[in-house]
């Protein structure tokens, strides 16, 4: 029982990082759909909302960047929803008013989700992005949002960020291979049906599918979630990305995401009725290997190595394991205390990496269930910069 215990475990982890990667790609060469879609001869109006909360070190380049989308003028509303900014955010906004910028501001810090409930009941648009100020977008990437909605069974549209690091160059390595490794999971799933989630710092939903959310809702998984539940499906566009720059504190960025994996824990057992597959079919086996499998790795992690200190003595093949599995931790421990990955240009010390990424990830994973039961809602949040 103990040998077996300890297989599975190992088998689960390998499944929620690669395993899962590989059943979507085989069974997209079976029943996988044309990601190709003709754009509308009709242009949408389009609102795109950044959410902001002392911003001032980067709302003014975001802004810019926003004006310079290529995208008709009158076609496209640009809304700074402030969060109580109490910096030179908002008198930023303010001062690209001449260009058509307009700002929303909500004082009290409720939170952002409270702030987009508001600010979305406002909108008279068709389809609503959402952004961070934060993302910096290509010129195309409005159209490439939209692009999708001419398939009028498709709710909402994601694209994919490219994590640039800074200086310290630790968190930009984690998040960045997890970042890309949500991608290509993202596109496979797509073409069998239904992403599950989307990114945040840049997706697109059909105006009309906007439900008014919790206050303490992840929207960049509740949103999606709650527009398959209505039977609509969401899709990951390759042509729309962003480029955002990691954190300069790691501590910082490694906070961001306790946070958000806390939420996504509270987000998944508020839907749970997703996982129900005799209602939701392939949807529901994507949502648990996408978001479960991932969510339960740190407690795979704590079994594969209590199980193997345990096996150790019955044979020294499972010594050699757990002078790996230490080894491996080791790894991760001395990195962390050095605030950055060694480079992952060399072919010798890009396994390093990836084992730092990976323990980062579900090191975050693993505080944030702690989080959640601890009831930790985390309504409001600030920049990681």
């Amino acid at each position: 029982m103990m040998q077996l215990t300890f297989i599975l475990s190992l088998v689960l982890i390998g499944y929620a990082y690669f395993g899962y990667l590989i059943v979507l790609w085989a069974l997209s060469l079976v029943a996988g759909r044309s990601m190709s879609h003709e754009p509308s001869s009709r242009l949408p109006k389009v609102s795109l909302i950044i959410s902001v909360y002392n911003e001032e070190s980067i709302l003014s380049e975001k802004l810019t960047n926003s004006l310079a989308l290529d995208y008709p003028k009158e076609l496209l509303r640009i809304i700074v929803v402030s969060d109580g900014s109490t910096d030179g955010t908002e008198e930023i906004a303010k001062s690209f008013a001449d260009r058509g910028i307009i700002l929303r501001s909500y004082p009290g810090r409720i939170g952002k989700t409270a702030c987009l409930n508001q600010a979305v009941a406002d909108l008279s648009s068709e389809i609503v992005i959402f952004s961070d100020a934060n993302s910096m977008y290509p010129q195309n990437t409005v159209r490439a949002l939209i692009a999708p909605f001419s398939d009028p069974g498709i709710g909402f549209v994601t694209g994919g960020t490219s994590y640039v690091a800074d200086n310290n160059g630790q968190m930009g390595e984690s998040i960045g291979i997890y970042a890309r490794l949500e991608q290509m999971t993202k596109l496979l799933e797509s073409q069998l049906g239904s992403c599950v989630g989307a990114d945040g710092a840049m997706f697109a939903i059909r105006r009309s599918l906007y439900q008014p959310l919790d206050h303490a809702d992840i929207n960049d998984l509740v949103i999606p979630l709650k527009i398959v539940r209505a039977g609509y499906r969401g899709v990951y566009s390759p042509q729309a990305f962003c480029v955002e720059v990691v954190a300069k504190e790691a501590a910082k960025e490694f906070s961001r995401q306790v946070r958000i994996a806390a939420r996504t824990i509270r987000a998944v057992m508020a839907q749970r009725a997703l996982l129900n597959p005799f209602v939701y079919g392939l949807f529901a086996f994507q949502l648990a290997s996408h978001k479960v499998c991932k969510l339960i790795v740190p407690f795979l992690l704590l079994l594969a190595l209590v199980t193997n200190v345990v096996l150790v003595g019955t044979s020294p093949f499972y010594l050699i394991l757990l002078i790996i599995q230490l080894m491996v931790y080791m790894t991760a421990w001395m990195a962390v205390r050095r605030s950055a990955v060694p480079a992952s240009g060399s072919f010798v010390m890009r396994p390093f990496v990836l084992m730092h990424s990976f323990l980062v990830v579900n090191a975050a994973v693993g505080i944030a269930w702690i989080r959640y039961w601890k009831r930790d809602s985390f309504t409001t949040w600030a920049p990681a910069r």
